[in-house]
């Protein structure tokens, strides 16, 4: 830089030390500052040095840059994540004042959702990927000397129920789920979500709790059988998805809601009569069969169903039974389905409109087709799809926030652990009063926490959104890749991730039963549960000698059965003594347990335990980051993939974010099958994209003493497998530094005071909604104190979010607000 450059930097340097002085920031609220008076000099100060117009640092230039307009908008966002992530100016170069870089970022954010509110809108700063994006010494530290926290609260909002919540509360109205039994835990029960069925396919089956027989396999029944898909719209990718931003309902998946609703309610009143014919449903199975005309595999006529009623019997199964439509029986009809999809009674100008709709319909159509008509409206209700948080009762106290109350507190607490309607007593809670303040909130959490019996299916859900081993079943494999690692080949491979994943599922409910350590456990558990196929993926991939040796010995046990069965044939004896050359076995033993899954599109279900509790080969596994279900979700077709799983660990762990690739980048690795990962991956080392990998790669690579299976390796192409890595700039300095492997890896991220820190900040992401501010601090330090004082306990964490200001406030738009 010139001397006239520094005495510049110089100037505007004091200029903004100047203007930063005895400020005071308030997070959230409107900076009130312009280009020329504040950012420009910023640049000037901190970014021009590297990103001047002469040799610009990753190819950004600065130079000339004017206020935020749709033209610049791309360079402005990288401008934000950069100084947010306290990427620029870079760490050896003089650092802005705290104040001023807040001001900064936030100056940008304020200044792109304005230019930007007519073309799309701006809404990174939303997305929980860049939650991280806040300081985390500032949420968990000292804060300087002039920022002032606000009392926090939540937006007011609306939440699209999750694709899973959906399909489990509709499945209340057509099956009949099993009661808890504490003698069986891990059994699936009422209150569980609807799992996926064996293909990874969220489904709503009907009547499948009444099939006896069917013609043909496996694959003819699930084709037979009735059933209808997922209809809301997921934005599922690795990370948190249940943001009340990322959803609404469109008009395609409301019309598929109203198929949905036509096929329950003639469900709810007539059963199978509904979907087969009535010779199908017989106790006298031969009878039925007698009846089949040739091959009618996957046709629904090849099914057979008892005569046992095991649906609920509500007021919709009385309502199109009668005679005649009667006003009582269709106001009772409106009201269960009312409150059945939405989980509260109607109010009487609500229930009034329903029937009204119930009855012009009734008289336009006839007693069946209209009742079913105007019953299938209250699908479509608001509340029935989303759950609202408007606060619009209730005065707000003098920092503009009011608390939930009455049916949004009690939906708001009911929703943050379950996706069946409210028990009893939390319902009478709601009507009488007794859930207005936050230790009436308390009591109900402990006690449902407190429950086995209440089912707590959005907890696993977390789980399943923070350490994304979930994905694995739906990784699309390249055959000849797949069968390299020794692996399952085809649908067998897909099927065993599905297993995966709920196993591991149970583990981490038997982890929670515990509640101790809870992370510290996951991470590093040596336990497993394991279905009899799991010997596979749980085993060490051979070396090429070692796969020679195989051979060797079977060749010779071959020749030694052939001279004691001198007319016996060599397929008969590889059939008796199945071997997999490739694989060294892993010998799992262990207790046989239940775990949480369906066998929905095989009949009635599967009541027995079909896997064991083992212990992982020792020195091979450690925690969940090891096992199949989490090392194949963070896999690609061809190979394992380093950069998503340090990514991963950067983020999930550590607390760090990433800046979104930019658009001029080729995010691709050479494409040479006869070099290794790490030695494809040397271009991502390369001074363009150095900063960001160097942060992320070195995570990742010592997980490549598994192959992309997820099997134990010791090889990769013939040679010794390099597994190290390194901990590098993770805001902790007793974690920084080289380690030998994935299980070197792991132990040290377990014994970190940050990484539990990093736990509790996706907790709350996850349990409210949205990104955290500097002003949740407190609830995140309490949060967090909570979890250190009660051993690692995850009810005391949730206790803590659940009874907090973010949880229990909302700050709604005045405009909006009763007059």
């Amino acid at each position: 830089m010139s001397k006239v450059g520094c005495a510049l930097a110089a100037l505007v340097g004091c200029c903004l030390a100047t203007a930063a002085f005895g400020e005071t920031y308030v997070p959230g609220q409107q900076v009130e500052k312009d280009f020329r008076g504040f950012v420009e000099p910023f640049l000037t100060t901190h970014c021009n040095d590297c990103h001047g117009k002469d040799f610009p640092e990753a190819d950004l230039t600065l130079e000339g840059l004017g206020p935020v307009d749709e033209v610049n908008a791309d360079v402005w966002t990288r401008v934000w994540a950069q100084v947010a992530l306290k990427e620029m100016p870079p760490k050896e170069e003089e650092q802005p004042e705290v104040i001023a870089r807040l001001q900064f970022a936030d100056w940008i954010v304020a200044q792109l959702k304005g230019v930007l509110k007519d073309k799309g809108g701006f809404e990174a700063q939303l997305d929980p990927n860049k939650g991280n994006f806040v300081d985390h010494d500032l949420l968990f530290g000292p804060l300087p000397e002039g920022i002032q926290l606000r009392p926090t609260s939540s937006p007011a909002r609306i939440w699209r129920v999750t694709p899973q919540e959906h399909i489990t509360r509709l499945n209340e109205l057509i099956n009949t789920e099993p009661g808890f039994d504490p003698q069986k835990p891990g059994l699936r029960t009422h209150g569980d979500a609807v799992p996926t069925n064996h293909g990874g396919e969220l489904k709503l089956y009907f009547g499948v709790d009444r099939i006896t027989k069917w013609q043909g396999g496996t694959v003819a029944y699930a084709t037979a059988v009735k059933s209808v898909p997922a209809v809301l719209s997921s934005a599922r990718a690795h990370g948190l998805e249940n943001y009340p931003d990322f959803y609404s309902v469109n008009s395609a998946e409301a019309t598929q809601i109203l198929g949905m609703a036509d096929d329950i309610l003639r469900y709810m009143a007539h059963g199978p009569l509904s979907i087969a014919e009535p010779y199908q449903i017989s106790d006298d199975t031969k009878a039925v069969m007698q009846k089949w005309d040739g091959d009618i595999r996957g046709l629904p006529t090849s099914l057979v169903y008892n005569t046992q009623v095991v649906r609920p019997l509500t007021p919709v199964k009385d309502l199109l039974e009668a005679e005649e439509v009667d006003s009582t029986q269709l106001q009772a009809a409106v009201d269960y389905v009312f409150q059945a999809v939405t989980f509260r009674p109607p109010t009487k100008q609500e229930s009034q409109a329903y029937v009204q709709i119930a009855q012009q319909s009734i008289d336009k159509l006839g007693q069946e087709d209209g009742a079913i008509l105007g019953l299938s409206a209250i699908f479509l209700d608001r509340d029935a799809l989303f759950r609202p948080e408007l606060a619009t009762s209730g005065k707000p106290d003098e920092h503009g926030r009011v608390m939930l109350q009455d049916w949004e507190l009690g939906m708001a607490v009911n929703h943050a652990l379950r996706y069946i309607q409210p028990d009893e007593t939390l319902q009478s809670a709601i009507v009488e009063g007794r859930l207005r303040t936050k230790e009436d909130v308390r009591r109900e959490v402990e006690r449902m926490l407190a429950d086995d019996s209440i089912r707590k299916p959005r907890v696993l859900q977390f789980f399943r959104d923070y350490f994304d081993y979930d994905l694995g079943g739906y990784i699309c494999k390249d055959a000849k890749a797949l069968g390299d690692t020794g692996a399952g080949g085809g649908n067998a491979h897909y099927s065993a991730m599905f297993d995966a994943t709920a196993s591991t599922d149970r583990l981490i409910e038997l982890i929670l039963a515990e509640d101790q350590d809870v992370l510290k456990r996951l991470l590093t558990t040596e336990k497993i549960v394991a279905t009899p196929g799991d010997k596979v993926y749980y085993g060490t991939r051979r070396t090429q000698p070692d796969i020679a040796a195989s051979l060797k010995q079977e060749k010779e046990a071959l020749a030694a059965w052939l001279e004691e069965h001198p007319n016996g044939k060599a397929a008969d004896f590889k059939k008796r003594n199945k071997t997999n050359h490739k694989v060294e076995v892993a010998e799992l033993s262990g207790p046989k347990i239940f775990a949480r899954v369906s066998r929905r599109s095989f009949g009635a279900g599967s009541m027995k335990p079909e896997r064991i509790l083992a212990t992982a080969p020792e020195g091979e596994r450690l925690g969940i980051l090891t096992q199949p279900s989490w090392l194949v979700s963070h896999s690609d077709a061809m190979d394992n993939h380093a950069i998503r799983r340090g990514r991963w660990i950067r983020e999930r762990l550590l607390g760090g974010g990433i800046p979104d690739v930019p658009i001029t980048v080729d995010a691709m690795l050479p494409d040479e099958p006869n070099n290794t990962l790490r030695e494809r991956m040397r271009v991502t080392r390369e001074s363009y994209c150095r900063t960001c990998h160097e942060k992320m790669d070195p995570l990742g690579l010592p997980f490549e003493m598994f192959n992309h299976a997820g099997l134990h390796r010791t090889t990769e192409l013939g040679q010794p497998v390099d597994t190290s890595g390194e901990i590098i700039d993770s805001g902790d300095p007793n974690l920084d530094g080289k380690v030998d492997n994935a299980i070197d890896l792991i132990k040290k991220l377990s014994e970190s005071e940050r990484v539990e820190q990093v736990f509790v900040r996706h907790a709350f992401r996850f349990w409210m909604g949205r990104n955290e501010t500097l002003n949740d601090a407190p609830v995140l330090q309490a949060a967090d104190q909570a979890y250190q004082e009660s051993g690692g306990s995850m009810k005391a964490l949730l206790t803590s979010l659940l009874t907090s200001d973010a949880f229990l406030y909302r700050t709604r738009d005045e405009t909006d607000a009763p007059q």
